[in-house]
């Protein structure tokens, strides 16, 4: 008894956390389908009394939320799989590849970490412009394409790749382009799902750098085309409801979806760190 108890309290209490963090999420969608102006009333109802898909029909046709979406995929996709292959290498190198300063450069980078991504905002803007890439999709796409963050992780992990396999595949005659694509990346998957995982999510729900790049609506991102809808239509709560499941629901799928490989490879880095 005196083992149950604890146990039975641990888990009552991860219930009510669990329905405390889901309780707004459903609520998003039970108001995504209802009718114009119930979620409004008082007290709000947990379910609609209609069901209704005419607020998503409304983003898809009035307010082409489709084009948005498609440049959230598009500059999300690229970036997670640019970044995966530039960490990668950048991280592998540090860890492995011996040349001048790689331990004082490592540590530059690693302190940089400490800095606010905010602070770094005007002199990257100003770069942007400098190369004509202010209102485009590159321009949204290049402060993702490496990470300290993701160099770090990466260069821990491969820490415990053996020397004496590297170098007997150089031996065999096996270039650095090579030992890096077929011995050095299979040992990475783990790591690198994490890092995929971790790119996505920030990437998608990135606000603040497309709203200062992009001046064009055709070229928003959902986040920022989402934000702008609530300026135009602040009353209506449910079609603000419906963008944001639309927001929702591809990040919520792919942490699911590598939510087994995310764990795997943040446990295993960790210890391997």
């Amino acid at each position: 008894m005196k083992r149950v108890l604890p146990s039975l309290f641990v888990h009552t209490l991860l219930v009510l956390g669990a329905i405390v963090t889901l309780t707004p999420l459903l609520w998003m969608v039970s108001a995504s389908f209802m009718p114009a102006g119930q979620a409004s009333s008082f007290p709000p109802p947990l379910l609609p009394t209609r069901p209704t898909l005419e607020h998503y029909v409304d983003l898809f046709t009035r307010l082409n939320l489709a084009r948005d979406f498609a440049n959230s995929l598009l500059v999300t996709v690229s970036v997670t799989l640019f970044s995966l292959i530039v960490n990668s290498m950048a991280g592998y190198a540090f860890a492995k590849l011996r040349f001048s300063g790689r331990e004082a450069v490592f540590r530059v980078l690693v302190s940089a970490m400490v800095i606010p991504a905010q602070v770094g905002m005007m002199p990257l803007f100003l770069m942007v412009k400098g190369m004509g890439l202010v209102n485009t999709p590159w321009g949204v796409m290049i402060p993702g394409l490496a990470g300290v963050f993701g160099i770090f992780m990466i260069r821990q992990f491969a820490q415990s790749i053996p020397d004496d396999l590297l170098d007997a595949a150089r031996i065999d005659g096996a270039s650095e382009w090579r030992i890096y694509w077929n011995i050095v990346m299979p040992v990475l998957k783990p790591i690198l799902v994490t890092m995929a995982t971790f790119s996505f999510l920030s990437s998608w729900n990135d606000f603040m750098w497309p709203l200062i790049v992009l001046s064009d609506d055709s070229k928003y991102t959902l986040p920022v085309a989402l934000a702008n809808l609530v300026g135009e239509h602040v009353q209506d709560t449910e079609l603000m409801m419906a963008g944001s499941v639309l927001t929702v629901l591809p990040v919520l799928a792919v942490f699911l979806v590598m939510q087994r490989s995310y764990i795997q490879g943040v446990l295993m880095g960790s210890v391997k760190g």
